[in-house]
């Protein structure tokens, strides 16, 4: 049975190969172009853009919805002993 699957396998690749060549494309590029950039000529002015400038955003300020602490010797003391 596998033999069987095998050749039929190498048979329809023969014949894939076969019909492919009639139909093959062939593109071929130019080997080698030349441009001449003086004959090139570019009307208009050269000028510098001007004044560029930035407007700064107004920043926008959050309050903290935390409660403010100015001590933490309780929480140290807590993870000191904690290391202990």
């Amino acid at each position: 049975m596998k033999i069987v699957f095998i050749l039929m396998a190498l048979l329809s690749i023969q014949v894939q190969a076969q019909e492919s060549k009639g139909k093959s494309i062939r593109y071929e590029y130019k080997k080698f172009e030349k441009f001449d950039f003086d004959e090139i000529g570019v009307e208009g002015e050269a000028g510098s853009p001007g004044d560029l400038s930035i407007n700064p955003r107004a920043r926008n300020e959050f309050r903290n919805k935390l409660p403010e602490r100015t001590n933490f010797n309780r929480e140290i003391k807590k993870s000191v002993e904690v290391i202990r």
